[in-house]
């Protein structure tokens, strides 16, 4: 079962929930793909009717911490017969109290008392469902800044440690069970036990680095493994995997134009990048940058013949498949040979002047190798931005290019604002990642499809857990659970069934 507040997320994973309880049952997925492709426009027909409406019963939409919703969500576990003790619970509480950029802007606010703020406790929330079902695997998620994250001079992440490996005593509930080991993901000698210190500790042993692991893109998460302590088995560790960049990520994605924010065509988008590019060739040669200058004038020329490019959609012609011979399971995860359309790829609409500075840090990239920074990089005179602090250096990484052949920087919910931090790396097209761009570098198979608007769409892949991620450190908690079973002496049949792998 799933719980999530937000209306359009929750449709998304009721979906999800819907294509795979279709393959667990053997059906034919013939309905969903007719839904996801835009051929009805309800996912269901008479026949898988009672499928959707077992999956309206899994993916919940409920406020965790709302005590209505906290009995309603209870009574759904009770009726569906969750077993907590070999049950899983994984989540992550709300992470804005914790995040840099949450810091940042409480810190600007008048009056802010960290102390009062209940973000910064919203984890317990979890941890009553921890204490009630004393589940045998618990994943906890959140931001790399919950591990300096302080409220009342201790720091958080040593109080969250501490109410994880003992549950009834953080609640004040009495002792009712076993607690918990807390482990790391990435060194196996790293646990947390009833009774340790937790400055003994240091942080960074529970930080994933997901680029690690095969996920293109620099997301360090901090991951915290609970196993109950009458668990003698350990989930173990990730096992590292070769890098992928974004232009492997992308792969087989057909290019796109960027829009015009104001009368949008086609014909009008190339005459406002070659304006633009104009522009900024001559000001590179009066400054000296005859290479930018140079490479500026052959995208125009570029440009001038991509007449027959659109913006996209929420479904566009596919043109390829994605084909990674030196990643062959992540082409097998991203690739749907069912799909004959593009979800969720839809380009945004620029104004001219950021089409422009768009175009010159694409350029910027492909001659330097990296990402232009600032105003010492953005330095011809059609480049600033019309913002009072642009010379103070604040603003530094306001536009920044994700490079072609390294991973992509961490996409995050902010990418639903503008696409000024994720600019795409391919000057012609001349835009900011789309939905399925950024879902891709999530790892998002294909057929993932996003409901709701394009802005919500961002929100829900920006939120997310990479699923290649998850499904690894799935495949960790699953030798827990099978490994608990063969102690009871009841594991042969757990153990052979390989459909088990938990289905992202």
């Amino acid at each position: 079962m799933s719980a999530e507040c937000s209306v359009p997320a929750h449709k998304t994973l009721r979906l999800r929930a819907f294509k795979r309880l279709l393959e667990e049952g053997g059906s034919s997925l013939d309905d969903y793909y007719r839904y996801v492709q835009g051929h009805t426009s309800v996912p269901y027909s008479d026949r898988t009717r009672d499928v959707w409406e077992e999956a309206s019963h899994e993916a919940l939409c409920v406020t965790l911490g709302d005590p209505d919703d906290d009995r309603w969500f209870a009574g759904k576990l009770d009726e569906r017969g969750f077993d907590g003790a070999n049950g899983v619970l994984i989540g992550g509480p709300p992470c804005q109290a914790y995040s840099l950029v949450g810091r940042a802007r409480n810190r600007g606010i008048a009056g802010y008392v960290p102390e009062e703020d209940k973000r910064h406790f919203l984890y317990r929330e979890y941890l009553k469902l921890i204490q009630h079902y004393r589940p045998a695997v618990f994943v906890m998620e959140n931001v790399k800044g919950i591990l300096t994250s302080r409220v009342g001079g201790e720091r958080i992440f040593h109080r969250i440690l501490e109410d994880l490996v003992d549950p009834d005593e953080a609640l004040g509930r009495g002792s009712s069970g076993p607690g918990y080991r807390v482990h790391s993901l990435v060194d196996p000698e790293v646990v947390f036990r009833r009774g340790d210190s937790p400055a003994c500790l240091r942080g960074h042993e529970f930080l994933v680095r997901s680029e690690d692991y095969g996920i293109p893109q620099t997301r360090h998460r901090v991951f915290l493994v609970g196993v109950r302590e009458d668990i003698e088995a350990a989930p173990g560790v990730l096992e590292t995997r070769q890098r992928v960049s974004l232009s492997q990520a992308l792969a087989g994605l057909p290019p796109l134009r960027s829009g015009l924010s104001r009368d949008d065509s086609q014909e009008g988008w190339v005459d406002a990048v070659r304006d633009q590019i104009s522009q900024l060739a001559r000001d590179a040669r009066s400054h000296g940058q005859s290479d930018i200058a140079s490479s500026l004038e052959r995208t125009s020329r570029e440009i001038r013949d991509r007449q027959s490019w659109s913006r996209g959609g929420l479904r566009c012609p596919k043109v390829a498949s994605c084909r990674l011979p030196e990643h062959e399971a992540l082409e097998w995860w991203w690739n749907d040979d069912r799909l004959e359309s593009v979800l969720n790829h839809e380009a945004r609409s620029h104004m001219p002047s950021d089409l422009g500075r768009y175009v010159y840090a694409a350029t910027f990239a492909r001659e330097y190798g990296r990402s232009p920074s600032g105003a010492g990089d953005f330095s011809l005179p059609s480049l600033a931005p019309n913002h009072a602090n642009w010379m103070s250096g604040k603003f530094a990484d306001r536009f920044r290019v994700q490079l072609r052949d390294e991973p992509a920087k961490t996409i995050t919910s902010h990418i639903s604002k503008d696409g000024h931090y994720y600019i795409h790396h391919d000057p012609e097209q001349c835009r900011s990642l789309t939905v399925r761009e950024a879902a891709r570098i999530q790892t998002f198979p294909d057929n993932y499809f996003f409901e709701g608007n394009r802005t919500e769409q961002y929100h829900q892949v920006g939120n997310a857990v990479p699923p290649w991620l998850a499904r690894q450190i799935a495949l960790l908690v699953k030798g827990v659970l099978v490994a608990h079973e063969q102690e009871k002496g009841r594991g042969t049949a757990l153990a052979d069934d390989q459909s088990a792998e938990v289905a992202v």
